[in-house]
């Protein structure tokens, strides 16, 4: 797990912390505990739903963070991750199937499709793929948080840009608070994408940093972030077309937000 520690020394050394870094490395355990909780929230725990296609949607969610894959012609307002991920257990010496090298499509068109060969022998293998390469994802996770951690605080207003990079600061100095970024990014996005607005508003991981309370006590900072995150989640369901009703969504979200107060 040495690139999930460079990693978040990478964030670290970003975000200048004042505590030494090497206090901040994440090891092998965290990371597991941090794939199977997002793996939890994503399904449940359920192994089946390592591969899953939600009822009204237009792709795919595969793997511990429900990695979104479109098929050809699909143009959906939302980051699709899961060709990335496959870039990435590539070049972590993963040997994949031939018919998931060099980042296709996806091969179900849609959900009857996928459905109709969810017991074949490709949907068996990809299955079989997810299953053993939880850390791998988990680094993947990371990953992305550390990508785009700095553009994250670019975006916020300059007038809430201390606050918003002392509460990632914060956060990334305590388990609770490192699982809670990794998560969230994963669930609800960077909350750069200007298509991932209701009503001009957000609610990303830029949106969420931003509203954070000022000089918030480390022991209270992941509370402090899921109460942000709530708020956010309140904010879209409020904003959202009445025709998506999305308030059917919004205790999950909740419930899925708590974990970041324990």
């Amino acid at each position: 797990m040495q690139r999930l520690r460079g990693c978040l020394v990478a964030l670290v050394a970003y975000l200048a912390l004042a505590a030494p870094v090497t206090a901040l490395e994440i090891d092998a355990r965290e990371a597991r505990s941090i794939a199977e909780q997002v793996w939890r929230n994503e399904t449940g725990g359920d192994p089946r739903k390592l591969l899953w296609w939600n009822t009204g949607e237009a792709f795919a969610s595969l793997g511990i963070g429900h990695f979104i894959w479109f098929p050809t012609g699909v143009d959906a307002p939302f980051e699709e991750s899961f060709p990335a991920l496959l870039a990435h257990l590539e070049q972590r010496g993963v040997a994949l199937p031939a018919w998931l090298r060099g980042q296709p499509p996806c091969p179900w068109a849609d959900r009857e499709a996928f459905l109709a060969a969810r017991d074949g022998d490709s949907a068996r293998e990809l299955e079989a793929l997810l299953r053993d390469t939880f850390d791998l994802q988990a680094e993947f996770l990371l990953g992305r948080l550390e990508a785009a951690l700095p553009a994250i605080l670019a975006a916020v207003d300059p007038a809430r840009r201390d606050v918003a990079t002392g509460a990632a600061r914060a956060l990334l100095a305590t388990p609770a608070g490192r699982y809670a970024l990794i998560d969230y990014v994963n669930f609800k996005g960077t909350g750069l994408s200007p298509r991932e607005r209701y009503q001009g508003e957000g609610w990303g991981l830029a949106q969420v940093l931003a509203a954070m309370p000022e000089d918030v006590d480390r022991s209270r900072v992941a509370r402090a972030f899921a109460d942000a995150a709530a708020a956010a989640m309140r904010g879209r369901v409020a904003r959202a077309p009445p025709e998506r009703n999305e308030a059917r969504w919004l205790p999950g979200w909740l419930k899925r937000i708590d974990t970041y107060r324990r």
